[in-house]
């Protein structure tokens, strides 16, 4: 039975997040894009649980990875979740794992 991704330890996780990478690329190369596009979702959570979550604030504004000209304001997270919208689109609220998120440099 495999073990939850809150149920590893770093070492786990690290090692989750090699194979899945390695799966991607060859589901990539394969041309089968839904697979490849799972095992980037599955990497993204597997990566929020070597994150603190504690430096992720409501009402701070982040970049979105993968859509960098794209900013999304937190306005609440539950558990490796945050919660709030777009400021392109503030109107249509969502939730993005915290390991989409990326600080913005001042």
């Amino acid at each position: 039975m495999e073990k939850r991704y809150s149920e590893m330890t770093e070492y786990e996780l690290n090692i989750e997040i090699a194979t899945l990478r390695e799966k991607a690329r060859k589901a990539e190369q394969l041309g089968i894009i839904n697979e490849y596009a799972v095992l980037e979702r599955k990497i993204a959570m597997a990566k929020c649980y070597l994150l603190n979550l504690h430096d992720f604030l409501p009402g701070e504004i982040y970049y979105i990875e993968g859509a960098e000209e794209e900013k999304f304001k937190i306005e609440y997270m539950n558990g490796i979740f945050a919660w709030g919208y777009r400021l392109s689109s503030p109107d249509k609220e969502e939730a993005l794992p915290v390991s989409m998120l990326l600080k913005i440099e001042a």
